[in-house]
């Protein structure tokens, strides 16, 4: 026969049940409480639509400040005096200096041997003389041929006066009844004669002096023009020997030492490193944004100088505009042509504006959208954006200021209207 369980069964005191009642009712206050407080992270759970790790996000905070718009690349040192020197004529070139040396103005570079240039200033120099000397002659000859002219204007005015003198004498004889009147009226015709001839003698007198002034003139002329050849050959000569117009150093010497070069050969190029100048490459959209006289910043040996933008060009290349920053004061000292150095052109700074930390998730919304971060969701906003500097960017709408959003790309998020951030 199978016993039953009786034996098994165990009487409680009527003291035991309040005890066990009371247990029970407060483990089921906790967890009506943990139910309770879950109910909002299991509605957030079951809202999200993808779940990502935080340690992947970046969040940065909505702030407001000022925004700052600048472009900031790389430049290259280039000498806004960098002129080059070339041969004023042919012949063979003695270098006097390297590529790198340091030069002072009037510093001698280079000497050019061309005997043909010197043999040509010392023809012309003797064509000098000569015409000098004809101009010198042709002034003597002025004076003899004037002095001539005056001889004949003074005989004729003796043979005037002797025509006067022989007229009254005649006219008295008359008067006296000495002489006939035939006799008078031939002195008279004698005066009248001689009047004549003093006037051609003074006309011919001042032709001959004008004559003999436009010959010494013309050979005058004609020797200025000569000295001014001469002048012309002295100073080609005296520019065969090359010197340095500015202060700095040889930038590039473009021939070899006792080398014949050719008329107007480049010889070599000379930087003036006081008027150091940074070409910038610009991205094309800046183009627009950019204009004269702009501040700028040059990093340079950990250091930063002012600067101000000083061309553009008008020219896109490679989607790209050259622009020139010169430094605002002395440059530092130890620059080289064609050094690079980071430069930052400040555009724009807009005082009192919401601003947030520049990331990626532009690119994944175009700057339309971002994800505000509640606790450990994120979730999606229409936004709007607007002027954007190398390290923020100014929010128009959409945020307030304190809010968090994600500003590490966002593209794995696929468009979710909701987001879990998982620890």
């Amino acid at each position: 026969m199978i016993s039953d369980t009786s034996g098994q069964d165990r009487v409680l005191s009527a003291s035991a049940a309040p005890s066990q009642r009371r247990r029970l009712l407060i483990g089921g206050a906790i967890a009506l409480a943990l139910v309770a407080l879950s109910v909002p992270t299991l509605g957030r759970w079951l809202g999200a639509q993808q779940s990502v790790s935080g340690e992947r996000l970046r969040i940065a905070q909505v702030t407001r400040g000022t925004l700052v718009r600048d472009v900031a690349v790389q430049g290259r040192l280039v000498a806004a005096v960098s002129p080059t020197l070339y041969a004023p004529a042919a012949g063979i070139v003695t270098l006097k200096v390297q590529a790198g040396d340091s030069i002072k103005p009037g510093q001698v570079l280079a000497e050019i041997d061309s005997p043909e240039l010197r043999s040509r200033l010392t023809q012309e120099q003797t064509t000098l003389a000569t015409l000098e000397g004809e101009a010198s002659r042709a002034g003597l000859d002025a004076q003899r041929v004037r002095s001539a002219a005056r001889s004949l204007l003074d005989q004729a005015e003796i043979e005037r006066q002797a025509a006067v003198r022989d007229l009254e004498r005649n006219q008295r004889a008359f008067d006296g009844g000495a002489v006939a009147q035939v006799d008078v009226a031939r002195a008279q015709d004698a005066l009248k004669k001689a009047e004549i001839g003093v006037a051609h003698a003074r006309q011919d007198r001042d032709l001959q002096g004008q004559g003999a002034g436009l010959d010494t003139r013309n050979k005058h002329l004609l020797a200025q023009r000569q000295r001014s050849i001469v002048a012309e050959l002295q100073r080609q000569v005296a520019g065969l020997t090359i010197r340095s117009p500015v202060e700095g150093m040889v930038g590039t010497v473009a021939i070899a030492d006792r080398t014949v070069v050719p008329d107007r050969q480049a010889l070599l190029t000379v930087v003036d490193l006081r008027e150091l100048e940074v070409e910038l490459p610009v991205p094309e959209s800046y183009a627009d944004d950019l204009a004269l006289g702009m501040a700028a910043e040059i990093g340079y040996g950990g250091k930063t100088y002012p600067g101000k933008l000083r061309s553009v060009s008008p020219e896109v290349v490679n989607g790209q505009v050259l622009a020139r920053v010169r430094f605002d004061g002395a440059p530092p000292a130890g620059l080289r042509q064609n050094q690079r150095v980071s430069t930052r052109v400040l555009i724009e700074a807009k005082p009192n504006v919401l601003v947030v930390q520049r990331g990626p998730f532009m690119d994944a919304g175009g700057g339309r959208n971002a994800y505000v971060v509640d606790g450990d969701t994120a979730r999606k906003r229409t936004i709007a954006t607007g002027a954007s500097s190398l390290a923020e960017i100014e929010i128009v709408s959409g945020l307030r200021e304190g809010e968090r959003i994600v500003i590490s790309d966002t593209a794995s998020f696929n468009g979710a209207e909701q987001v879990l951030i998982n620890d």
